[in-house]
């Protein structure tokens, strides 16, 4: 796990050796601890380097062990021990140093980048903390107001970054190893002392106590209910006191966070990414291990918001885009949108934008060369079948035909081609270019080379993408319409939309479910309900609760848009808004006015809802809908419903998912409290709890990750 090796006559080399990233595990501390020793008793050594193979210093920890007893050395001494020896230890840092990697840098008397290498301490996306030093030694380094930052964002930094904030002494572009080497020599017989952190005292700004008031603001208004931020200020406040007491501080602070159901969730959504990418198909192949199609050309068509997002994403990557639209002037607008929008990206990114790769036209027949279409225009299924009727005449035999359809159905678009097995469902999730979610849609017929292909573009684009089966609303979608009714008919029985909002955001997410909608726009739902004859001109009137599809209906939400509140985009929606297009929403007496007329008309007593029915019933719902897509086979693994949750919808991440969640309240109470609420409220869709739900609590509510077990023999639609 570590090779020892003595070069330029007196120099040890210590290179990790545990592949992919050279994480830290038992085996490489106890390699360290042997290599490191031997090179400080050996009289033939003057200086150590370490380094990584295959170009990775060190990705951190292996979180693998984070379930078991410590096993192998522990870190601090081990690195307590590097920084206190007497012959100069340089880290030749290449590809990543990272958690524990940096914390193994920082202890090393000098460190010496690749320029293309990133350093950073994410122990905070894991719910926990750099509990190695790492809080003590990069304070002491850097400074305290820029050690907060990176600490409590656990963002990643470039090489040229980390130089200018003095985290590494040199940046090189030729081979780090060699260059670390001279100057591991040029370091020998030079004093250490003001070399080991540890033994620093922190610079401290003038106004200590302030920084310190504004840096805990900053993390409570951003990570709301999020433990480890604010468990990483206090780590780094501990910095000003002297090492042994500020370690002492950042060790505690660590075994509060280590066990705890934030650190739990965080680190299962961290594993459930990884695997809501090798989902294997209902043949047996998995998507990764049938080859994809090498995608050079591509076309979209539609450039409304979700096309030019789409086009934009693929054109940074290198692809080639022939964007499509049928109207000259918004064609032309489309095409300003896009090129503002890669111009942008690119001077971000520091790069040039990649506008020699797009093309812009108003006819299908321009498409016939590309490798794969990605039609996006609005959610129309007659303009979409009439789309890929055209597109199967004007395509080569082997183009891939995929829809960024929300959630109609795939298997009839597919119905409208000659190669049905080249179509696929592509769902992006808006702003396309932003957001890092793509469902990838199986239709019955989609090819294991279709879904790879899928899937690998996806995360070309760096989209995480999940594979789902064909139904309406795919698993994201159909999820969030229980979700959205509940808090609809907690309205109907006296909550208010600001309680409800409040409740859902005290829970974590960014937004609750009503400023949620006015940020989407009402017009949207309401047309999706009008064209499934929920609501409109030709439905029957008859008093609430109404009875439409064989379900009750709430028609608040339409009461509101019949009234052309639209959300921010008209100034007035569940909230009021100093303009349209503001994004500061505020109380509005004509809603309570509206709901109060409502209630009064079917005789309704409203009643006290307290936050706990509004969490129970909104993300119960949430969760049952989804046991009921895994009986599907909609999903086929609670991980990929997660995934798409945390990274589609903003639920939040110290929250792992509905799935987790509901693993982590017990099924036993989530089973218990939808009986309750099914029992209390009968016709109310989506309460009834789902057969999967009461199967796994009659076997014992097992964990998470061995519920894949007990859905086996169901039907799949993947």
């Amino acid at each position: 796990m570590a090779r020892y090796e003595l070069v330029k006559r007196s120099v040890a080399l210590i290179t990790l050796t545990n592949p992919p990233v050279n994480a830290l595990s038992s085996a490489v501390r106890h390699a360290i601890s042997k290599t490191m020793e031997r090179a400080l008793s050996d009289p033939k050594v003057t200086a150590v380097v370490i380094c990584g193979e295959n170009g990775r210093f060190c990705g951190g920890a292996d979180i693998r062990e984070f379930a078991g007893p410590l096993r192998g050395p522990p870190l601090v001494p081990l690195l307590d021990a590097i920084e206190a020896g007497e012959k100069p230890v340089v880290a030749a840092i290449e590809g990543v140093a990272l958690g524990g990697g940096f914390e193994l840098a920082l202890v090393c008397h000098y460190r010496i980048a690749h320029y293309k290498a990133r350093l950073g301490l994410p122990e905070v996306t894991l719910g926990i903390l750099p509990a190695a030093g790492g809080t003590q030694r990069l304070p002491r380094l850097i400074g305290i107001p820029a050690a907060l930052e990176l600490i409590t964002t656990g963002r990643h930094v470039s090489a040229q970054e980390a130089l200018k904030l003095g985290m590494v002494d040199q940046v090189t572009e030729q081979n780090t190893c060699e260059v670390a080497l001279e100057f591991a020599l040029k370091a020998v017989g030079k004093p250490l002392s003001s070399r080991r952190l540890s033994t620093l005292t922190t610079p401290c700004p003038p106004d200590l106590d302030g920084v310190f008031e504004v840096a805990t603001m900053q993390v409570q208004k951003k990570a709301r209910g999020v433990m480890a931020p604010l468990a990483c200020v206090q780590a780094v406040r501990a910095a000003t006191l002297p090492y042994s007491e500020g370690i002492k501080r950042e060790s505690e602070l660590m075994a509060t966070l280590f066990n705890s159901g934030q650190a739990q969730a965080l680190q299962y959504s961290f594993f459930a990414q990884r695997t809501a990418e090798k989902w294997t198909l209902p043949s047996g192949a998995q998507w990764n291990n049938s080859k994809p199609r090498e995608i050079r050309s591509a076309a979209v068509i539609g450039l409304g918001t979700m096309g030019r997002g789409i086009v934009v994403s693929l054109a940074r990557v290198g692809i080639s885009v022939i964007a499509v639209e049928s109207d000259k002037k918004l064609l032309e607008t489309g095409r300003q949108m896009v090129i503002g929008m890669l111009e942008r990206d690119a001077k971000r990114r520091g790069v040039s934008a990649s506008l020699s790769l797009l093309k812009f036209s108003l006819s299908l027949q321009d498409l016939k060369d590309v490798d794969l279409v990605i039609e996006a225009v609005f959610e129309d299924m007659a303009l979409k079948k009439q789309i890929f009727r055209e597109l199967s005449k004007v395509c080569r035999p082997a183009t891939l035909l995929c829809t960024n359809t929300s959630g109609l159905d795939v298997d009839a678009l597919a119905g409208m081609t000659d190669r049905p097995q080249l179509v696929a469902g592509m769902h992006f999730f808006s702003p396309a270019h932003v957001m890092k979610l793509l469902e990838v849609v199986c239709g019955l017929c989609s090819s294991n080379e279709a879904i790879a292909t899928a899937m690998s573009l996806g995360k070309r684009m760096g989209k995480v993408s999940v594979a789902v089966g064909n139904c309406p609303g795919f698993v994201g979608n159909r999820m969030l319409m229980p979700y959205l009714e509940q808090a609809t008919f907690l309205l109907e029985e006296g909550a208010t939309p600001e309680q409800i909002d409040k409740a859902l955001e005290d829970f974590g997410f960014a937004m609750g479910v009503f400023r949620m909608s006015d940020l989407a726009g009402l017009d949207v739902g309401w047309r999706v309900r009008k064209e499934s004859g929920l609501t409109g001109p030709d439905v029957d009137p008859k008093d609430p609760p109404r009875r439409r599809q064989g379900r009750k209906y709430c028609p608040i939400p339409d009461m509101v848009c019949e009234q052309g509140r639209f959300g921010q985009k008209t100034g007035r929606g569940w909230y009021m808004y100093d303009k349209p297009g503001d994004t500061n929403a505020k109380p509005d007496p004509l809603i309570q006015n509206l709901l109060k007329t409502y209630r009064t008309r079917y005789g309704i007593q409203p009643r006290k809802i307290t936050d706990q029915e509004i969490i129970e019933r909104c993300l119960f719902a949430l969760a049952n809908e989804g046991f009921r897509i895994l009986e599907d086979k909609i999903a086929g693994q609670p991980e990929d419903i997660d995934v798409i949750y945390l990274f589609g919808y903003g639920f939040p991440r110290h929250r792992g998912g509905p799935m987790f969640y509901a693993s982590m309240v017990g099924l036993e109470r989530v089973l218990e409290r939808l009986e309750y609420y099914h029992h209390a409220f009968p016709d109310v869709p989506h309460l009834e709890p789902s057969p999967l739900l009461k199967k796994l609590v009659a076997r014992g509510s097992p964990p998470i990750q061995k519920w894949r077990e007990h859905i086996k023999s169901m039907h799949s639609h993947l």
